[in-house]
């Protein structure tokens, strides 16, 4: 029997430890209604990301008087800060792409508990007790009052192939349509959970799930990870593991023939019903999705998969739904800092040594845009930073532009980048277009009507690369101003 950790990290022992830093974490007891206010009250207070201004960079924020849900509390933007997230992991911000490219190398496997060691199954709703409703069980918010409905937005959807050799999580928009059912996008093409469902359909059987919620932000961003990084087969929940130095722990489903993460705050059994689909915003009829990561409305899809749901287990202790604000600074975290290890370990093993750092910034969504940190040796390295643009570009599809810099530039202060387009660029020589590419689909410029004649269907894109990198030759015209190096500069603010 593996021995576990006395004190094993969930969502509980992260929020402990923020406690304890000035300005990370704040709870409220005054009362929040879930429909649209909780996150219009967040907006202000530390959405960030691309949400329509004013927002800001704040603290996670603890809901603790949810309006209809007198035993719940609702967690937002624990990952809404990327130098948050290098505290809940005890790691520089800056590097945080390098240590979840580490973690992937070098998997933890999870492990096996029995149901007494599992607090998420401390309290059991079963789909047939005769007052079941998901919609009274879990206080899930919507964004805006446009909303198709209530939505879990960082629910880990944990699911296997038929014959149980592969395994996946993801995270998915999910919506409550009714009391015993989820309107589910599974977006087409590199999730692995599709996949899997593709086999069950063949097979014209329901693929049992579970979906996890108020988990480690180890166990969230680890499972963000998408191909070439993550090929079908690899269980992202090693990278968890990883990142924590000890195995995430699962427990048997109770009613549906899947594992659950034992730590989560709530789960919910269920099964996605094959050849089934429905409208999204069915009760609405409003045309709207949620708030995406690009920062506009998700249209509402028209055939979404068809969640039936067999049970809910939850913690007895006032368990948290967490949520997010889908434009947040929490999408970036969660999209943008694995793909930036992706990258990194696609370029560190093309052309070792030559991208020092790799940042996807909160103007992209943490998917859109990258920053590139680039080393230049001699003059044989001229031209290389293109080359590693390329590698990025040809491997991630959703990445649309790509910001060449230098090492003396800091790729987090976008000032410094933007700086370099002014000082280090010409457009008629710096700048490179790549049209009829595939990009992202909810990005809305990526449509015929915007660009006809070159973007033949949704979802096509011209993909850009800014070049801001001094040539070889040149760079003792570009030295920046030299200041002199003050050691104990701090004491003149005492």
């Amino acid at each position: 029997m593996t021995q576990l950790p006395q004190d094993p990290y969930d969502l509980r022992k992260v929020l402990r430890e923020l406690q304890e830093l000035p300005g990370q974490y704040h709870e409220t007891d005054v009362a929040v209604d879930p429909e649209a206010e909780l996150s219009g009250v967040y907006r202000y207070i530390g959405a960030g990301g691309t949400v329509a201004r004013p927002t800001q960079e704040g603290p996670a924020m603890m809901f603790n008087n949810v309006k209809g849900f007198p035993d719940a509390r609702v967690l937002i933007g624990i990952m809404a800060s990327r130098k948050r997230v290098g505290q809940i992991f005890h790691h520089d911000f800056r590097t945080l792409g390098r240590l979840l490219k580490d973690s992937v190398a070098n998997p933890v496997h999870p492990v096996k508990v029995t149901a007494d060691k599992a607090p998420v199954q401390e309290v059991v709703h079963r789909a047939t007790d005769p007052d079941f409703d998901i919609r009274k069980l879990i206080p899930a918010p919507t964004n805006t009052p446009s909303d198709a409905g209530p939505y879990i937005t960082l629910g880990v959807v944990k699911g296997s192939s038929p014959d149980k050799s592969m395994t996946d999580v993801t995270i998915h928009r999910m919506v409550l349509e009714d009391k015993d059912t989820i309107g589910m996008y599974i977006m087409p093409g590199g999730r692995h959970i599709g996949h899997f469902q593709k086999q069950f359909e063949k097979l014209n059987k329901p693929m049992p799930i579970t979906i996890n919620i108020g988990l480690d932000p180890a166990i969230t961003i680890g499972c963000t990870f998408e191909p070439p990084t993550t090929p079908l087969g690899y269980d992202e929940l090693d990278i968890a593991g990883a990142l924590r130095n000890e195995s995430v722990q699962l427990v048997d489903g109770i009613t549906v023939d899947e594992t659950a993460i034992a730590r989560a705050e709530y789960v919910i059994e269920a099964e996605i019903l094959p050849n089934t689909t429905m409208q999204e915003d069915i009760n609405t009829n409003t045309g709207h999705a949620m708030p995406e990561f690009p920062g506009y409305n998700g249209d509402a899809n028209p055939a979404v998969n068809v969640v039936k749901v067999k049970a809910v287990t939850h913690r007895k202790d006032h368990p948290i739904m967490q949520t997010t604000i889908g434009p947040s600074e929490e999408h970036v975290s969660m999209a943008g800092i694995p793909t930036e290890a992706s990258i990194l370990s696609l370029v560190d093993k093309a052309i070792p040594g030559k991208v020092v750092n790799v940042y996807n910034p909160p103007a992209g969504g943490g998917k859109l845009m990258t920053i590139m940190q680039i080393h230049k040796d001699n003059e044989a390295d001229e031209g290389i930073q293109r080359q590693a643009a390329l590698l990025a570009l040809s491997s991630f599809k959703e990445l649309k532009t790509v910001w060449l810099v230098d090492e003396d530039v800091d790729i987090f202060d976008m000032n410094d980048v933007v700086w370099t387009m002014n000082t280090r660029f010409q457009g008629d020589k710096d700048l490179m277009v790549l049209p009829g590419m595939r990009n992202h689909p909810l990005d809305p410029s990526e449509r015929p009507e915007y660009n006809p004649g070159v973007i033949r269907f949704r979802g096509m894109s011209a993909k850009t690369i800014v070049d801001g990198t001094i040539p070889f030759d040149m760079k003792d015209t570009f030295q920046r101003a030299q200041f002199l190096e003050v050691d104990d500069w701090e004491k003149y603010l005492k």
